[in-house]
């Protein structure tokens, strides 16, 4: 139906408008990262104390702690900036990208079917998990405020990660003596938790190790609670590795993996890696994405009009696997790996209670000092360390 240039009309039809609703002006306030406060705490301290160390592991970021990403990888990630140009990429990153990460990276095997079009770059975990957790709500139940599943004692940005794109976050049962792992039961309950309120899960989020607590579960294992969590109702599963590098036990194999679904189940999984921890990329954003041709395709639609991957980071992430990427990563796995020998010899030496699974960090009980102090709860410690000892 023609309508005149002069009157006002809506870019799309009708029938497709986004709801009214007034949610918006009832949603909880996303707090910041206390991760990023912590770094200004850590700047009061060299201030005052010119000259003097200082130890920043507040994001668990191996540029800043360790040495980062190796020169070489650096130098030739520039080069191939240089051959690739500064012409826009396609919203999914570079074709060749995509298939160094299907050939070089994992080494899909041909019959499981995947390939370049199941890869999508992204700028770090975070932009690629919000557009999995958006991907997650539309191609799930088609309803906002739908649940996302995490664990008991979740990364503080899969909190509000999902919140801000519109869907509800639940925790499911844990217990710290089992590193607060999933169970079955606790993933069925999560379900019918959600139920109660009218809300059907969306996606189930599953770590490996676990962010932030370092708890390392068997492919099996990993598999036994994917299944159920889809079997349960969810709509998808995410799996992010994004530290699975950073252990003394062998990386994850998507071929094997892979076979533990029917290619039904398969289609309802999406896999998160980068070079953030395992190559103390940071600053570099890059991630990965691993997904049905389906979600990718959904996925690169929205990207083309937001967020398109930078060519560098990708550059870097190829110039790592030329070299074989546990070559690579190692002056970051290595002092880690021995770090967290070390730590776990003190602690249990001198009896302290703790969560210290294998990824980058221990959780120490120091419930009773804080009460001592008069505090209630972690935060003015880390600002104290930060502040008056140089460590964050």
């Amino acid at each position: 139906m023609f309508v005149s240039h002069e009157t006002p009309v809506y870019a799309v039809p009708e029938e497709n408008l986004v709801p009214v609703s007034a949610h918006l002006s009832e949603m909880a306030s996303i707090p910041p990262s206390r991760m990023f406060l912590i770094k200004k705490s850590l700047k009061v301290y060299a201030e005052n104390n010119p000259g003097s160390p200082v130890y920043d592991a507040s994001q668990g970021d191996g540029g800043a702690s360790l040495p980062g990403v190796p020169e070489e990888i650096l130098q030739r990630a520039a080069e191939l900036q240089i051959e690739h140009g500064t012409k826009y990429d396609m919203p999914f990153g570079a074709p060749i990208f995509r298939q160094k990460v299907v050939e070089e990276y994992w080494r899909f095997d041909s019959d499981l079917g995947y390939g370049p079009q199941n890869v999508l770059a992204a700028t770090g975990g975070r932009d690629a998990l919000v557009k999995a957790y958006q991907a997650m709500l539309m191609l799930g139940h088609g309803r906002q405020g739908d649940v996302l599943v995490v664990s008991r004692v979740p990364w503080i940005s899969y909190n509000w990660g999902p919140y801000g794109v519109g869907a509800n976050v639940l925790w499911a049962p844990g217990h710290p003596d089992d590193g607060w792992a999933y169970s079955e039961d606790g993933l069925r309950a999560s379900m019918e938790f959600a139920a109660c309120s009218g809300r059907k899960v969306a996606g189930v989020v599953i770590t490996n190790p676990d962010n932030p607590t370092g708890k390392t579960l068997s492919p099996e294992r990993q598999a036994e609670l994917g299944r159920a969590a889809l079997e349960a109702g969810a709509a998808f599963v995410l799996y992010d590795w994004m530290y699975h590098y950073v252990t003394d036990e062998q990386p994850m194999d998507l071929n094997v993996f892979l076979r533990m679904f029917s290619p039904e189940g398969r289609e309802r999984l999406m896999f998160l890696d980068g070079i953030t921890k395992s190559l103390g990329g940071s600053n570099i954003r890059n991630a990965h994405l691993i997904a049905s041709e389906k979600v990718i395709k959904f996925i690169i639609a929205r990207a083309s009009h937001s967020v398109i991957p930078a060519f560098f980071g990708q550059a870097v992430a190829m110039a790592a696997f030329e070299m074989g990427y546990a070559d690579a990563a190692e002056t970051i796995t290595a002092p880690t790996n021995a770090s967290r020998v070390a730590l776990r010899a003190f602690l249990d030496e001198h009896g302290f209670r703790y969560i210290m699974g294998k990824g980058y960090y221990a959780f120490i009980h120091v419930g009773d000092y804080l009460a001592a102090r008069g505090w209630a709860d972690s935060e003015p410690l880390g600002q104290y360390l930060a502040e008056e000892h140089g460590v964050a």
